[in-house]
Parts: structure tokens; sequence; C-alpha cells
């Protein structure tokens, strides 16, 4: 499951750091924001690879093993946010019982911070 979980999450992953960008208002640059948009996203991806390779950052089947331990499901989502100064993995999974639950791991450890239905 973890195989096709780790797809799943690389299709789905929103990596949301602690600087966004605002998007530009005027419809003449809308190529240019979607050009910049895409740029972010490329660097924020290099950023959170670079954190792994320093060991800053669990890598993402590391992490989805350790959620899957806690919540058996089909995972629909992660994330990798800024909160309360330290960076946090937030994976939704829906569970057998048809309900989601939204697990928070500490990224740099893999503790258990949180898990709530969503």
């Amino acid at each position: 499951m973890i195989d096709r979980t780790k797809a799943h999450a690389a299709a789905l992953i929103g990596v949301v750091l602690a600087a966004t960008l605002g998007a530009a208002t005027a419809s003449a640059s809308d190529s240019q924001d979607k050009r910049t948009k895409e740029q972010r996203r490329a660097e924020e991806a290099q950023a959170i690879r670079t954190a792994v390779q320093r060991g800053e950052v669990i890598p993402l089947p590391r992490i989805l093993a350790l959620a899957q331990a806690r919540v058996q499901g089909e995972v629909l989502e992660v994330e990798l946010e800024h909160e309360q100064k330290r960076l946090l993995y937030e994976i939704k999974i829906l569970a057998g019982n048809g309900r989601v639950r939204e697990l928070k791991l500490d990224a740099r450890t893999g503790a258990l911070i949180k898990i709530e239905d969503d």
C-alpha cells in the first residue's frame, strides 16, 4: 500500500512554507503568474529535498509508514507546514470505517503531535 500511497501523496502533496507569495491581479500577467507559481513550487521542492538530505526533515516514505502505523487507510493528502516555529507533516487518511483522520507529525522527529477527525 505504501507504493500506491506514495504515488498518490506525491500527486496531492501541497507544500506550505512560511513565505507564500500572493498572486498578481493583472490578467495580462496570467502566464507570468503561472510560471512564477511553477518556479516557486520547484524551489520549495528543492528546499525540501535539501532538508531531507541534511536530516532536517524525515523523508515522505518514512513519514507515511509512521502515519499508517497510527491510522490505517488510504492517504488522501500530505502537507508540510510551518506551525508554532516547527515543521509538521499534516496527513489526511481515509480510514476503513469511512472517517477522514488528520494526523500531525513532527517533520524532524516523526513524533505524533495530534490525531483528529477532519
